[in-house]
């Protein structure tokens, strides 16, 4: 067998395996039916009977209790299936592309579309995701909601609509990682889509398609059932309850008999869309796997090091994307394994195919910190984006200023809380504390006292622990992104924490550190700066202070000042100087 048998044969076993198991699943939604059907046709067999002479009027009382019971079945069964089919599938929250702000991306995947002769998307959306999937938003709540986020499958614009629906039903919505289009070069992202496109081709198919929306609807009735937030109060709000437990019960037990058939039935669609994209770009197609990888390490690394500081105090970067190229970038530079792909950057970036790529930029990264940090959908008071020239200042070194005024802060408690306010001006009246200085740090740290570090450690980690228990969002940072539930399309971060919970010693560490690098920039001329793979960062001479962990680490942990004062010594840091909180 040829090598283009092969292929055929191979995706033509993909499809044909993906159409079985859905026709499993619609085999399950037609029992279920059958099963509520049967009280109804025993009655219509009784009556049947009745008018033939063949049962005589001792089934009289047989007959009218299988009507009632037909009755009620029946009007359970039209409540379930209202139920499910009036529940909204959950969409991922996405920023719109119409045809308008990005017409050659449109034609890169209209194109890829006829090479892979498959029917175009219906329109294209951004996720702040290192992923691209398709997703069906043909529901009539996602329809309604074209102007918001969850609803950009159908805000494409009436060109992009004319355009792109080539069926009467239309195309699956595609969904690009954004981090993508600012990374890889145009011919990468080709050779990354390609598969993904060539999926709308097995979504055409009207047994795949009815499948799809079956298991849909199962999965939204029992996320309505499990959270019923418009059911109202009082008796009728209790039944409506009841019912919507019932109805998400009878909704999830089928849900888990379509389950296997679902997962399989995707695997075929994945593994037909596969085999049909194998003659586009195949050449490019390992490299572009590669650059996947070297993203989502990059995109994550940008989250968790450098936006996550940020978000915590009020700021939002507005250029993440631009943010992923620079870490990415720099870590080509460090990694020698990284460094052929700087070869590549000289060539034409995707995001060139958007015509305001600064603009969708900045919608990425408000939607990234909502999803992953839970902050405002707007801008406004305590919520303002920041630029990354604005960073050092209006970031790192106010995180500085904070965390060293939360240790003297601390400090002033652990000494004498009637003298804190003299102790911060700095006053030499009877009874004052020590003003806010490196030195009152490392001989509190150091020496006999040093076994107070502990008590100021616990301290501390109890204020920041009070502090992040207020905001809402910092409980809830995810890496993955979300599915909007319910009817406004809100977003709801979930999941597994963006950092792992810190100990008194790693917060005590951060703290003198902030300290320190406030000492430097007041005394030494440092500078607070950004590290694009390490988050905030102190500048000595142009120079990143790489060397400063260890000295602080020495003090914090072992009570040993004099790593520390070597440094400071070296720097040129005058310990003894009030450090400005401010």
């Amino acid at each position: 067998m040829s090598g283009g048998e092969q292929f055929v044969v191979g995706r033509q076993a993909g499809a044909r395996s993906a159409r079985s198991h859905a026709l499993s699943v619609l085999r399950i939604r037609g029992a279920a039916l059958a099963l509520a059907l049967v009280p109804a046709a025993a009655a219509v067999v009784l009556f049947a009977g009745e008018r033939t002479g063949s049962i005589g009027p001792e089934w009289q009382g047989v007959r009218w209790a299988v009507t009632a019971v037909a009755l009620a079945v029946l009007g359970v069964a039209a409540a379930v299936g209202a139920v499910i089919v009036r529940a909204r599938p959950a969409v991922a929250p996405t920023v719109a592309l119409d045809e308008r702000s990005a017409p050659d991306l449109y034609n890169l995947v209209r194109e890829l579309a006829d090479r892979l002769d498959v029917p175009a998307p219906s329109a294209l959306a951004l996720t702040p995701d290192c992923d691209s999937w398709l997703e069906d938003r043909t529901h009539r709540s996602h329809t309604a909601d074209a102007d918001g986020t969850a609803g950009a499958g159908s805000g494409a614009g009436g060109g992009a609509g004319t355009a792109l629906r080539v069926r009467r039903r239309p195309a699956p919505v595609l969904v690009i990682g954004s981090p993508f289009l600012w990374w890889m070069r145009v011919a990468e992202l080709r050779a990354l889509l390609a598969p993904v496109v060539a999926g709308t081709g097995p979504s055409a198919h009207p047994d795949i398609a009815a499948a799809r929306r079956f298991v849909r609807g199962l999965d939204a009735a029992v996320a309505v059932a499990e959270h019923p937030a418009d059911a109202g109060a009082g008796p009728a709000g209790v039944l409506r309850r009841l019912g919507l437990r019932f109805a998400g019960g009878c909704a999830r037990l089928m849900l888990r008999a379509c389950v296997p058939h679902a997962a399989e039935m995707e695997r075929g669609v994945a593994a037909a869309a596969a085999h049909r994209a194998q003659g586009v770009d195949h050449a490019l197609r390992t490299s572009a796997q590669e650059q996947v990888g070297l993203a989502y390490a990059g995109w994550d690394r940008l989250l968790t090091r450098v936006a996550l500081p940020a978000w915590r105090i009020g700021r939002w970067p507005a250029r993440l994307d631009a943010g992923v190229v620079s870490a990415l970038t720099e870590l080509s530079h460090r990694d020698s394994l990284a460094g052929g792909f700087t070869s590549r950057l000289g060539e034409r970036p995707a995001c060139d195919l958007l015509d305001s790529p600064g603009a969708v930029d900045e919608s990425i990264s408000l939607l990234a910190a909502r999803l992953f940090h839970g902050g405002p959908a707007e801008s406004g008071p305590g919520w303002s984006p920041v630029d990354w020239q604005e960073y050092p200042e209006e970031v790192v070194d106010r995180i500085w200023r904070t965390h060293a005024a939360r240790l003297f802060t601390e400090l002033d408690a652990l000494d004498g809380p009637g003298a804190r306010g003299a102790g911060r001006a700095g006053s030499d009246g009877a009874g004052a504390l020590p003003g806010p200085t490196l030195s009152r740090v490392m001989e509190r740290l150091s020496g006999s006292e040093g076994a107070d570090g502990e008590a100021l450690a616990a301290r501390i980690a109890a204020a920041v622990a009070r502090e992040e228990a207020e905001n809402v969002g910092e409980a809830a940072l995810v890496a993955p992104l979300v599915a909007a539930v319910g009817g406004t399309g809100a977003a709801a971060p979930m999941g597994l924490p963006l950092q792992p919970p810190r100990g008194g010693r790693e917060v005590m560490t951060e703290h003198v550190t902030a300290v320190v690098c406030c000492a430097a920039v007041d005394t030494a001329g440092a500078v607070a700066g950004l590290d694009w793979l390490d988050g905030p960062a102190l500048f000595v001479g142009g120079e990143r202070a790489a060397d400063l962990s260890g000295p602080v680490l020495a003090l914090v942990e072992e009570a040993d000042v004099q790593p520390l004062r070597n440094w400071l010594a070296r720097v040129g840091v005058r310990a003894e100087k009030p450090v400005r909180l401010v």
